[in-house]
Parts: structure tokens; sequence; C-alpha cells
């Protein structure tokens, strides 16, 4: 048996079935393409499940792709043992009604046995019990009947729910007897070690009725599946992923960076070494793809990786930014499959460093505040934490449940979910104004639309058309809903707004307000009917031509910005988001940090620079081979069809796009930015307007200029002048207010000794002040305990209708046992409120200033 590199086993693998006639597809991205049912890519059947359910026509009959994949289910279990990883990456071959079982596992056994050179003594293979055309086939190609197992359906069938399902034959290599249970009957299905799965193929023949009955497939398809890293384990005679040669890479870089030895399971480190080698393989890919670091859905799994491998970093003692030089490692040994890798390598390295830096501002402080919590816990042998602290863990120091849960286990502690449920909750929750009828109620509801013909689309070329009527219906909300044969007015679609303008003839007339495509029928919403309006009659459509010149001056603005971005802040910028409407354009792109007012101005310049130009916009449908070739750029993560729609805008930006333009840049008139600001993890936002926009902008400002100016006492042009003195000013006045009250409370100390109270031998001093700095009451208590001994002070100070308790123990009650945290919890609940604290200081917030009297009241009982 050859001893392979598993890039030289992909690379084996793919040139075979593109020899047998197979269509070579890359590997699709690892965010899903219109499948809300699935949050990463993790099989390789998973970006092809359109072609196998019939609503996409695949690009061949035949295909074979290496998918890359991540899987979080079990991550808990990553790095624990040597089998578990979040990334890996698939072999398949699939035929969609071509071949069958016959072609499928003649060719598998081909591969197997002439090119991998597998000894044919250790294959073994599976069947569904009931599937005597893949047992005769196996028997025919030469494996001996005792090396095929039957199965049944729970190891041998594969179906989910109704649909496509059918029976699948798994191959098995024997790894020898050492790795066996000793049982006579011990073959594949055997829960031990001595049978290893690596290669599955699906046969979906039949079509799983409602009635539980099972009918045939008119054209059976094939679905193979074989893990990459597992097939490197066999061809290269190791017992672990981790010692796969690339893997093996990987880890080496990092048991040199924290300069300790990987012992295979022998020494504590080696499950952070695991750990960090596997997640720094998902975060390089995911990242290559577009995923960025956020707090929900895709975004969150990557940085709960990324500060998962930080945090085993650090254990490991390495210097914190380490993450970003082992991600040139995973780009070195998979570039050349993945050449976005190397495209994206700067990209790549910039969000990881920015995530870790970020996590590793806030990790000290967070570990010091849960080990505080695990010490409590431990104090009043307690072993469930609050849900309230673990969420302010997540909420304030950037913690991931998970790894709080990970943390927390490692001392046999949990968490409170419910109670981390409900602070969740209670921050996603917003004020909601009440419910109103919006144009997708008006058609949500509506009979499906598949029945119709689909709607021809002449906007791009006219703004006025004579239409026949294929579709009408009135709404619930008063709207009316029209279906036309062909329409000039563009319907909400890729990022841009649609058209608005009226519907009218001899017996009818209405405002369209909106247009959707349903099933590819452009479905006017339309307000304001007079008159009657029936299926077959010819109708006037006519688009508002002010409304539709704005938003195509818009359109092009955003692909001038786009470019201009690309230049100025940096090649890795690619649109995330955008909106496209008649007053304003708004744009998401991916980069990690804000963009600086310099590099903002220097982007407005560049595409007034571009609009002043006047560069003709020319738009061209052709072949996508043809427009990528040409450099045009496309949305990330976007299906094209073979032909395609270029808009070139001179030689400065070409991009695919369905939208509609203006016909030269000049004619965008001026372009202003508003506003940049972030929308998520690695997310910004720009806001701008065009055309006259602009001017209207510029108008609201001079408005503002000239009432500012007014209240101030000046000209517009002396109000920078003016702030500055009135800051100034305010600084001076707010520095006296603080030492007036230093000198007042240093006065009240003296006074404040007067009302101590003596319980069983310890002072008590409770007092309410109003408007009093925390920080002041801090020093109030420091000063009381330099001059005594043997006291409890417990203030609170009422601010803007808000609650600030203080809870302060002298040295000598806190070695008895006295402590200010577990006392203020009690004290600050009474008042709606929670916090907590060392033994000597602790303070809380809470909500009700009517209660601050009976929180107070509270410290004598609790002494």
């Amino acid at each position: 048996m050859d001893k392979l590199g598993l890039n030289e086993i992909r690379k084996l693998f793919i040139d075979f079935f593109e020899e047998k006639g197979h269509y070579v597809a890359k590997s699709a991205s690892l965010i899903p393409r219109n499948d809300n049912s699935l949050l990463i890519i993790n099989s390789g059947m998973a970006p092809l499940k359109p072609y196998f359910s019939g609503v996409e026509t695949p690009p061949a009959k035949r295909m074979t792709t290496c998918q890359k994949c991540i899987r979080t289910g079990d991550i808990e279990n990553v790095g624990v043992t040597s089998r578990h990883a979040t990334f890996f990456e698939m072999l398949g071959n699939f035929s969609f009604g071509d071949y069958f079982k016959e072609e499928s596992l003649n060719w598998g056994w081909e591969f197997m046995t002439d090119y991998l050179h597998m000894p044919t003594e250790k294959i073994w293979a599976t069947v569904y019990e009931e599937d005597d055309e893949a047992y005769e086939i196996w028997k025919k190609i030469g494996l001996p009947e005792e090396r095929i197992v039957r199965l049944g359906k729970k190891d041998n069938f594969w179906e989910i729910g109704l649909g496509p399902c059918g029976p699948c034959s798994e191959l098995f290599f024997d790894r020898g007897e050492k790795y066996g249970c000793g049982k006579e009957d011990c073959a594949p299905g055997c829960s031990c070690d001595r049978y290893i799965e690596f290669w599955n193929h699906v046969f979906t023949q039949f079509s799983r009725e409602e009635d539980g009955s099972y009918t045939d497939l008119a054209n059976p398809n094939i679905d193979t599946g074989m893990g990459l890293e597992r097939l490197a384990c066999i061809m290269q005679n190791v017992d672990s992923i981790f010692d796969v040669d690339t893997i093996k890479y990987i880890l080496n870089g990092v048991t040199t960076l924290a300069n300790v030895e990987y012992k295979d399971g022998e020494a504590e480190t080696d499950m952070s070494i695991r750990i960090i080698t596997d997640h720094i393989r998902s975060m390089v890919f995911m990242i290559s793809d577009g995923i960025l670091p956020g707090n929900e859905g895709r975004g969150y799994v990557l940085r709960r990786i990324i500060r998962r491998a930080a945090r085993h970093g650090k254990m490991l003692g390495i210097e914190a930014g380490f993450l970003t030089n082992l991600s040139e490692l995973v780009i070195e040994v998979s570039g050349e499959a993945y050449p976005e890798l190397i495209e994206k390598n700067d990209f790549i390295k910039k969000i990881i460093s920015v995530e870790e830096n970020k996590f590793s501002q806030t990790l000290d402080q967070g570990m010091l505040k849960l080990k505080t919590y695990i010490d409590e816990m431990n104090e009043e042998n307690t072993h469930r934490l609050d849900g309230d602290l673990a969420f302010k863990l997540y909420d304030t120091y950037g913690f991931p449940l998970e790894l709080t849960e990970e943390i927390l286990a490692e001392h046999n502690k949990a968490i409170d979910l419910t109670g981390f449920k409900e602070n969740m909750q209670q921050q996603r929750e917003m004020a909601r104004s009440g419910r109103k009828c919006t144009e997708e109620e008006a058609w949500k509801d509506v009979s499906d639309y598949s029945n119709l013909p689909a709607t021809k689309f002449i906007g791009y070329d006219n703004l006025i058309s004579e239409s026949k009527v294929i579709y009408t219906d009135s709404s619930s909300c008063d709207k009316m809903l029209i279906a036309l044969d062909k329409t000039p007015f563009y319907a909400t679609s890729g990022g841009q707004i649609n058209d608005m303008g009226k519907l009218y003839n001899e017996n009818f007339t209405c405002d369209v307000v909106d247009v959707v495509k349903e099933n590819k029928v452009f479905l006017h919403i339309t307000e304001n009917v007079v008159g009657n309006l029936s299926v077959g009659d010819v109708i006037n459509a006519e688009v508002n031509p002010i409304v539709r010149n704005n938003t195509s001056r818009n359109h092009s603005a955003t692909h001038l910005l786009q470019k201009a971005l690309q230049e100025i802040v940096g090649e890795h910028v690619h649109q995330a988001g955008s909106l496209v409407a008649n007053n304003y354009l708004r744009f998401d792109f991916n980069h990690f940090e804000a963009v600086s007012k310099d590099d903002l101005k220097k982007v407005e310049n560049r595409v007034n620079e571009m609009i002043n130009t006047f560069l003709p916009v020319t738009i061209e449908e052709m072949p996508i081979a043809k427009a990528k070739k040409l450099g045009a750029m496309a949305l990330f993560g976007e299906k094209y069809g073979k032909t395609v729609r270029v808009i070139k805008m001179g030689d400065f930006s070409i991009e695919l796009c369905g939208g509609t333009h203006v016909k030269n840049t000049g004619f965008i008139g001026s372009f202003k930015i508003l506003s940049e600001s972030g929308v998520a993890s690695g997310v910004r936002r720009i806001e701008a307007v065009t055309g006259k926009e602009v001017l209207t902008t510029l108008n609201k400002y001079e408005d503002m200029l000239n009432e500012l100016s007014t209240h101030m006492k000046t000209t517009t042009f002396g109000i920078s002048e003016r702030l500055l003195s009135i800051l100034d000013e305010n600084k001076e006045l707010k520095k006296a207010v603080k030492e007036f009250k230093n000198i007042t409370m240093n006065d009240a100390t003296a006074g404040l000794l007067e009302d101590v109270r003596e319980i069983k031998g310890i002072k008590l001093l409770t007092k309410s002040f109003k408007d009093t700095d925390i920080n002041q009451l801090r020093t109030l208590t420091d000063d009381i305990n330099a001059e005594n001994k043997g006291i409890i002070m417990v203030f609170a100070s009422e601010t803007n209708g808000k609650v600030m308790f203080i809870v302060s123990v002298s040295d000598d009650l806190v070695e008895k046992g006295y402590h200010a945290g577990k006392m203020i919890k009690t004290i600050a609940s009474v008042a709606g409120g929670g916090g907590g604290g060392k033994a000597n200081m602790a303070q809380a917030g809470a909500k009700d200033p009517s209660k601050i009297a009976d929180a107070l009241g509270i410290a004598e009982t609790l002494i």
C-alpha cells in the first residue's frame, strides 16, 4: 500500500473520476446557498441538494467534488479525544440519473486497488440486508462472501422523512487483530476499533410515501462520501488525524510556539495542542468563505472557535497573537487546493488578529471574574452558576456560553441555563409599535403563483408599456395585487428597491407602491384603487421616471463606491449587503475596523472624481467565463447562470449586476457620504446620497448651523470657537462642583460617625445620599476604615431615578467571616437590583429608589 500524502490523495481521487467522465466542481462555500436548514455546510452532498431534489439542473449528470465541511455539534469533544474534528474534507462522486450501482462499486474497487494499492484482503463491504443486487456485484468483483456483511436499516439504509431514499454499501478497512475486541464474530458493525469505515455508497432508488410504502424512482441517483482525513490515516498507517502529514505539520507549529512536546494523549498539554490544531484550520477556511466573528449564527460559531483556541493557547503559555502566525501554516499546506486561501491571506490574518486581540483584552478580566464566581461557589458549596452571572461573562467579557460551561466543567460545576436564556431574551426584547399591514402581508397568503406564466421584464429599456392582466386580487389590507404578462416595473431584488408608478386604462387606475417577484411572476402591490379590473384586461403600466432615475443614480454610485473602497481601504473589501433606494444608498462591506475620516474623505473624493470624469456605462450580457476573465466582480456566494449581465463604468468598475443604472456616471451628479458605522463584527456600513439629495442634505446642515449660531450668539463660522469656550467653562464648573462635594463629604465624615449603631459588638453605619458619585462613597468608606475597626458601612446614592449601593467591611471583620459581596446581594435585591464583589468591598445597582430605606434596614438583620 502506497504511503500517500493528504494532498496527493485528493488529487488522485479527483483525477480518477474526471477520467471516468465526471464534471469536476470546486468546493462550494461553507455558507449554504438558499438552504435555511443548514447553518454551515457539513457534508459533501449538502451543496448538491437542489440537484438531487430536481429544483435545479446540475452542470453535468456526473460530478465529483472535494467539499470542505464544518461540524461543531460535538465541539466539546474536539481535543478531548484524537478522533473528533470541526473541519474536514469530503471526497465524493455523484450521478444524477446516469450510472448506478454497477459502475459506482466497480469504480470504487478500481480506485482502491489499482490507484491506492490497498491490500484486497483488508477490504470489507457492508450492504443492506435486502439489497441482493449490491451483494452480487461485490461477489462478481471478487470480494469473498465472508467479507460482505449484510446489515439492517439502521446501518445501511439512508432516509430522512418522506421522499428519496435508498440502501447503501459501506467500505471498511481491517486494521488488524490488535485493534479488535477478540470476539469470534467481530466484523464491520462491531463497536471495537478494528474495522474503520471510510467510503459510503448511497443508492437513492426509492421514494418513501406517506403510507410508509416505497416506490421506485424513475431516475435513481448515486451519492458517495469518503472522509479525506480518515482515508489519509489508512494510507499513512497512523491512528489519529493529528498524525496525518498536513495536520501534523500544523500541530508541530503549535508545539514549537508552546515549547512543549506532543505525546499523543499522555501529556496534560495534548488536549490544548489538538484543540488549537483543529480550530486554526476551521477558522482559516471559514473566514476565507466570508464568515466573520459575531454574536449569532455562523459568526458565533467562528467567534467560539477563535476564542476557544486563544484560551488554550494561553493555557500553554503562548503569547497572545499566535493564531495569526499559525494561519500561515494552514494556507501553506492547503493553498494549492484552495487558492482562495492565498488570495485572502492578509484578510484572513487580519480578522483573526482583530478577534484574538479583542478577546485577549477581556480574557484576563473574565477569567479573574469567573475564578471569583467559582471560589464563591466553593465557599457556599453550590455547583451551579447563576444565569445572570454567566450572562455577564458573555455580555461584558465576551465569553461564549460554551467556553464558560467548559471551564466550569473542569471544576465539576454547571450553569443555570434557564437564567442565562432569560437574560439573553431580556436583552433582545424591543418595544414594538402597533401591528401594521405590510406589503408582505398583502400578498404572502394569496394562492400559489406557480401556475401563472412568468412575467417578462422590459424595464431596462422602457418605462411605459401596454400589458395584459394575468392575475388580480384584493387583499385583506386594502391593497390590490396585479400580475401582468410584461412589465417595466423593477421588482425589489439584489438590494435595489422596486420602482413606483401607476397602472391605468379607461375604467381603472391605481398607484403601484411595491413590486415583488414570486416564482418569476412580478406582483404589483397597489393602492388608491379606482374602478374595476379583470384578468385579460389590457392596461397601461407607467413607471415614475424621477423615482427610477434617482434609484439608478444610487445603484451606479454603489458600484463606484465599492471600487473606491477597494482602492483606498484594501482589496479585501467586498459587498456584504446593500440597499439602493431612490433617496439614499446603503453599502455593507467586510472590514475589520472603522474606516478613518481621512480614508472616508479620499473614498468620497474618488467617487466624485469618477462622476465628474463622465465615464460611459456599458451593459452587456455574456457567458460567465468571459465575464470572470474580464475581471467582473461578483457577489460572494451568489449563484449565477451561464449567461450574466455585466455593468462596466469606463475602465474603473466592472461588476455582475441585474439592477438599473445611469448611462453615464456624470448623470449621478454628486456623491456625499452621510455616515460610516459598524453593523456586526467585521462588517461596516456606509450610508450616502447622490444628485439632488446632496443639496437637500447640505440645506439641512445649513439650517442646523444657523439655528446653533443663533442660540450660541455667534456667526456660523464662529460656532467652533464658541463651542470650545463653552466646553472649557463647563470643565472648570465641574471641577469646582467636585471640589465642593469633596469638602462637604469631608466635613460630613465626623457627623456621620455620630449615627453609628452597635449590634453585638459590631459598628453599623447606614446612610442614603443624593446625586453622589460612587467613587466619592468609596473614598468616604476608605477614610472611615482608616480610623476605625469593627465597622460595616452600607451607603446608597440616588441619581436620576437609579440607585447604587456600596457595602464596606473592615479587615478585622472580614477575618471573622463577614462578606460584603454576600451582604450586598440581599440588600440590593430589596430595591430590585443585584451585584457582588469582594469580602471587604462590594457594590450593586438597583431600580427602585422608594425601597432604599427598606434595603438599608436589612443590613442590621444580616449582621
